[in-house]
């Protein structure tokens, strides 16, 4: 009976409902200084880093071995601020394993789940507490805070799927994310190519 038994390899991590974090596993930060040229509002970006580099984001990056079958988790904090008027945002990704679809729940904050694919579909959905978005294959995502608060995810998408941020950073997403009158607003991307 004891060979007949497959052994798994579990783990376990603590993410704070508070704050995302996890006293665990160490975060990965994005600075505004990593995130080069993913702003339009290029003469606010340089202004805002002669001041300081304020940190962006940070998600866990927990280290789950990219195999075939296994899933990849963790927790993204996109913090408040503007840069600009374009709100604080992640980076954005495709999947290297571009038909690879993920999901996002919204443990604390506001914000949007921004997506678009190569063919020029795009969407954008909202995040608020208990809220999950799918984000489905060949779509590249970024997640915004629109909010006054920390936006917190926890993600979850199969582990050997990669991340291709190269498009992202050569062509920018199709629309923004900007606050009008006091509100977001998406709108074309004035600088996409």
């Amino acid at each position: 009976m004891h060979n007949a038994m497959k052994h798994y390899v579990s783990q376990a991590i603590y993410f704070s409902l508070n704050n995302g974090l996890s006293d665990s596993a160490p975060s990965i930060k994005r600075h505004l200084s990593a995130m080069s040229g993913m702003y339009n509002d290029q003469e606010a970006t340089e202004a805002m880093l002669k001041e300081s580099d304020p940190l962006l984001y940070e998600f866990h990056d927990l280290g789950i071995s990219e195999t075939e079958g296994d899933l990849a988790f963790g927790t993204s904090i996109v913090y408040p601020g503007k840069v600009g008027n374009e709100y604080y945002m992640t980076k954005g990704h495709f999947h290297t394993i571009v038909d690879t679809a993920e999901v996002y729940y919204c443990i604390g904050g506001s914000g949007m789940m921004l997506m678009e694919n190569q063919e020029g579909d795009w969407e954008a959905q909202l995040f608020a507490p208990g809220r999950a978005v799918y984000v489905p294959g060949r779509y590249a995502h970024r997640s915004i805070n629109t909010g006054t608060e920390p936006l917190i995810t926890f993600y979850v998408f199969r582990a050997d799927a990669g991340h291709n941020y190269g498009a992202i950073e050569s062509k920018g997403f199709r629309k923004i994310v900007v606050e009008q009158d006091g509100k977001p607003e998406i709108i074309d991307n004035p600088r996409w190519m």
